[in-house]
This record gives structure tokens, C-alpha cells and sequence, in this order.
């Protein structure tokens, strides 16, 4: 069948004219340009700007021009995560989770709550209001966890909420949401092993401080990293240290255990080498949450025995 010159199913490669090629989208328009990743002829309607040339419309659709998915070369934080349009999502959600407990807890009777001691941190302890033992030991691994969203008193609360919100965006700008959670989790997790492990078995406990700490040593560790001046935040190490053990009735074992953990992980973090970022990245965190499983084991068994 013939074909009549300029229409639509005019193969691409035919010439026009001027011995020009027609577009590989609009075969009626000539070029002499060609995409430098196909190598298809491309009208100026078609161009996009590359750093070397044009491409086409559908070679812009299908990659990063690296022979990679799109999304390798976008640009990415210091730990290698993505760069969110906010870097305080994240931190705004553990802000309301807290807040939300907080407001459970006041709403129940504030200081003479009866959540508190269903959601505390305790080894193993007689509780007379539910004539029964209760605390990890006895199965209640929950504890370890909810303990970190907990608290009774404005003061404490409101301390702990601030430093939440100076010292968690810019974290959760350079490593990234998923690796910030990661962090902030087994930070906490890590103060309420070691609580656990070394505090009194009918000691309770409670509060976001350990995994505060961990921020803190995870900012130092940033910090450190990017070679920036490291006296400010040395300096609010310092003061928070003397407080945690000069202070009455502070779990200091809850904040060294977060400082240690928050400083380990972030270190596996930011230090982790280019091309096997995403596997030192998941074993750091790998390890930590080991370590931590490991010191609720052995505390365990020693309170059973």
C-alpha cells in the first residue's frame, strides 16, 4: 500500500527533504538532532535539556540518564537517606505520640493515674491492685517500649518534648526518616534495657529520657562527623550527665544505656562506606537490637532463677 509523504505511520528512520530524519514521535517534522541516550531523532517540541545534549521525553520517564532507576541519583543526606520536603515529619510524629499518652495519663487522674502502672517500666513487682506479679519478667516485654512514651509529671514532660524538638529535626534532616526512627527506637530500647538490667527489680521507670540521650550522643557523633565545632553540644552532654547523677530519683541507667546506643548506631550511620551503605546501615542496626534483646535475656533470667 502506498503511502502518502508527511503521514503519521511514515517510518522513523525515512528521510524528509532536506535528507533530515523524522522525529521518533512526530515522524512529519525533520531533525537533525538525536537523543544521546537512544539515539531516536528528536524535534525541538521533544528536546529535554540533559547535562550532555537532549533526550527524549520517554528516555526522561524511564531513568536518571546513569543506566540507573530514577531515583539513584536524587540527592540524598549524609547516611544516604532521601531528602524530604520536611525534616520534621517524623519528629512531629513522636511529639504527638507522646503527647497523646500525656493526655491519657491526665486524663485518668494525672499523678494518680492507674495507666502508669500498666505501661511503666518494672523487672518484676507485686502490684496490689491486680493481686498478681507484674513487669518484663513476667512477660510483659511490652513495657520496654511503652515506657519510652510515658510520663506523669508537666516538667518532666514538657523537658523532654523540647529537647525532642531542638535536637530531632536537624537529625532527622541528615540521616533520612527511616534511619532517624530507627535510631530514636533503639536508642530508647537500649535505656530500657539497661534500666532493666542494672536498676532495682520493683523500680519504676519512666519517660522519653533515653531516647532523648541518644539523640544527643547521635548529634555529637554528626557533628563530629561533618567537622564542626564541638563544643556547644559537648558542653549540653556535660550539663545533662551531672544532672542525671546528681539529680534525685532520675534513671540514670535509662540515659547512659541511650546515650551508648543512639552514639553506636549513628556512628554505623554516618560512617558507613559509600558502596555498602544500605548493609552496614540494616547490620548496626541489626547488632544494636541483638545487644539489647541479649541484656533483656540474661536480666530475665536472673530475676526467674
Amino acid at each position: 500500500m502506498d503511502q502518502v509523504p508527511g503521514s503519521p505511520h511514515k517510518p522513523q528512520d525515512a528521510q524528509g527533504g532536506d535528507g533530515l530524519p523524522g522525529c521518533s514521535r512526530h515522524p512529519d517534522r525533520p531533525t537533525g538532532v538525536r537523543c544521546t541516550r537512544c539515539d531516536q531523532p528528536i524535534c525541538p517540541e521533544c528536546m529535554v535539556s540533559a547535562s550532555v545534549g537532549f533526550q527524549c521525553p520517554s528516555c526522561v520517564r524511564g531513568g536518571s540518564g546513569t543506566g540507573h532507576a530514577p531515583q539513584a541519583t536524587a540527592p540524598r543526606t549524609i547516611a544516604g537517606g532521601r531528602i524530604a520536603t520536611d525534616p520534621r515529619l517524623i519528629t512531629m510524629i513522636l511529639l504527638g505520640l507522646n503527647a497523646a499518652v500525656f493526655l491519657a495519663v491526665l486524663a485518668t487522674g494525672g499523678t494518680s493515674s492507674w495507666l502508669p502502672s500498666r505501661l511503666d517500666l518494672v523487672g518484676l513487682a507485686a502490684d496490689p491492685s491486680q493481686f498478681r506479679l507484674v513487669g518484663v519478667a513476667e512477660g510483659e516485654w511490652y513495657r520496654l517500649l511503652t515506657a519510652m512514651f510515658l510520663h506523669q509529671q508537666i516538667a518532666h514532660f514538657a523537658f523532654n518534648m523540647l529537647s525532642l524538638w531542638w535536637l530531632g529535626p536537624p537529625l532527622e534532616a541528615a540521616l533520612g526518616r527511616l534511619r532517624f526512627i530507627a535510631l530514636y527506637m533503639l536508642a530508647g530500647l537500649g535505656g530500657s534495657a539497661l534500666s532493666y538490667l542494672l536498676a532495682a527489680q520493683n523500680q519504676p521507670s519512666l519517660g522519653a529520657s533515653g531516647a532523648i540521650f541518644g539523640l544527643l550522643g547521635a548529634t555529637a557523633v554528626l557533628l563530629r562527623r561533618m567537622n564542626y565545632d564541638m563544643k556547644p553540644v559537648l558542653i549540653l552532654l556535660g550539663l545533662n550527665l551531672a544532672f542525671t547523677f546528681l539529680w534525685p530519683n532520675i534513671a540514670w541507667q535509662a540515659h547512659v544505656g541511650g546515650l551508648v546506643v543512639g552514639a553506636a548506631v549513628a556512628f554505623g550511620m554516618v560512617h558507613a562506606p559509600r558502596d555498602r551503605r544500605t548493609l552496614v546501615h540494616v547490620a548496626t542496626c541489626v547488632v544494636a537490637l541483638l545487644a539489647i534483646v541479649a541484656v533483656v535475656g540474661v536480666r530475665t533470667l536472673q530475676l526467674l532463677s
